[in-house]
């Protein structure tokens, strides 16, 4: 299987190719994505001799993250897989940040400005796919949902900003947490090839991003009518 995978959910920009586990990747930092996305895929393309309708499909960060980065990336995957005729493939940028940290057991934690985060909680199973145990969220770190059981690694610019508070939040269930770590293109192909292989691929045109904020607006709203 052949998957061409881009993630711009965070600071960090980055593209990879990844041909039935074998990956080529470029990744850069510092918030350049609009002007290097698709130079990254053209670099990648021109270094495999791939053409886009070679893919099976285009896995994309589809958040949460940066507004301004997921709109970027939605719009490219959008863009090339429509051009090639070929279907998307969303994947939480939580998840893939999950999927590249060594643990069994990862909480991953986005800055979400307003003094917030994004969270999730992924268990690795047996085949060293990370699955997510609840929900996505955006609270205050002060409020991060607490996961059952302890031994969670902590990863993500979430806990880089405020490590503080979700170790005061989460006590003894984190053992310890990451610095530096970013969503990279790289896992975002290998969960985009599991989820092709489980036909969750859509057509181009439903490559869209998820805020996970909007959506938390959106529920409390209704709970409320």
């Amino acid at each position: 299987m052949n998957i061409l995978a881009l993630d711009t959910s965070t600071e960090a920009c980055s593209a990879a190719i990844w041909t039935d586990g074998a990956v080529t990747e470029r990744f850069e930092s510092g918030n350049q994505h609009s002007g290097r996305i698709l130079a990254m895929v053209d670099e990648l393309l021109a270094e495999s001799g791939f053409v886009l309708a070679r893919f099976d499909a285009i896995a994309f960060g589809r958040g949460p993250g940066s507004f301004t980065g997921l709109r970027i990336g939605a719009g490219v995957a959008q863009g090339l897989a429509f051009g090639a005729d070929i279907p998307v493939a969303p994947i939480s940028s939580l998840a893939a940040l999950a999927q590249g940290v060594d643990a069994p057991r990862v909480l991953a934690a986005f800055d979400a400005r307003m003094n917030q985060v994004y969270s999730g909680v992924y268990v690795r199973n047996a085949q060293g796919i990370v699955e997510l145990a609840g929900i996505e969220s955006v609270t205050a770190p002060s409020d991060i949902p607490l996961p059952e059981g302890n031994n969670w690694l902590g990863a993500g610019n979430g806990w880089d900003l405020h490590h503080a508070a979700l170790l005061q939040r989460l006590g003894g269930r984190v053992t310890d947490w990451r610095k530096q770590v970013h969503p990279r293109a790289r896992d975002v192909a290998q969960l985009g090839a599991v989820a092709v292989q489980a036909g969750k691929a859509i057509a181009a045109e439903q490559a869209l991003p998820v805020y996970v904020r909007d959506d938390v607006a959106a529920k409390q709203a209704r709970s409320k009518t």
